[in-house]
């Protein structure tokens, strides 16, 4: 499995665990509420659920709403799927969440985590940012020995945006200092997980959650109907 792959299972078992959604609840919470989606093809998704489906994790069931099996009935088509996360797909989310090695502190995991950071324990959520802080500097510390090597030979353009990435990545260094200084003084952030997401978003030029090449949105969307 791929680490992108990986990145929406974790958040699509996130969700799930809030609760039951049908496939195009899921794309719009993903897209809207995780901003670091935005980039992800929508046909990616229901291998993804099927997978999961596959895999015990989540079952599927007929919708529930009236006008939704009557709608799908005189346009000839099947009702709306919604998924259900199961017993041992909330396990296995639990165990996704304790999790603290190397690809919790990547850029595109890293914003993934941190929007569910509400359901985390504190102890895991320090470990956590603390990892992304040291990835940062070490970051950091290239950017600033390359710039210093190279700007003499660069145009005065090409020399502001490697300000900027410094600039965005001491950013982000400074708001993981004082996320970390009020965990471990036992101090819960205000607002829902989704709005410690929007934070995570406003620092997009040092999480790199820019869409690349290849991943754009497709316009071939698969039928709402069928999840």
């Amino acid at each position: 499995m791929s680490r992108r792959s990986g990145i929406l299972e974790f958040a699509v078992l996130g969700l799930l665990r809030e609760s039951p959604m049908h496939g195009y609840e899921l794309r719009k919470r993903l897209n809207t509420s995780l901003g670091v989606f935005r980039a992800f093809s929508y046909g990616t998704l229901y291998p993804c659920l099927k997978t999961l489906v596959a895999n015990g994790w989540l079952i599927e069931e007929p919708g529930n709403a009236p006008e939704d099996a009557l709608a799908a009935t005189l346009a000839g088509r099947r009702a709306k799927i919604v998924y259900r996360l199961t017993a041992e797909g909330k396990e296995h989310f639990e165990d996704l969440l304790s999790q603290t090695g190397p690809d919790a502190y990547e850029d595109e995991h890293f914003a993934a985590r941190f929007a569910f950071f509400g359901q985390t324990s504190r102890d895991v959520r320090v470990r956590v940012l603390e990892g992304r802080r040291s990835r940062l500097e070490d970051r950091l510390d290239k950017m600033r020995v390359s710039f210093a090597r190279t700007r003499e030979r660069l145009d005065d353009y090409t020399l502001e945006l490697q300000r900027h990435g410094m600039e965005s990545v001491e950013r982000e260094v400074r708001w993981l200092n004082e996320l970390i200084e009020s965990e471990r003084a036992g101090r819960d952030l205000k607002g829902s997980a989704s709005e410690g997401s929007a934070q995570q978003n406003n620092t997009s030029g040092a999480t790199g959650n820019l869409p690349r090449s290849g991943d754009t949105p497709r316009s071939d969307t698969p039928d709402d109907t069928a999840t």
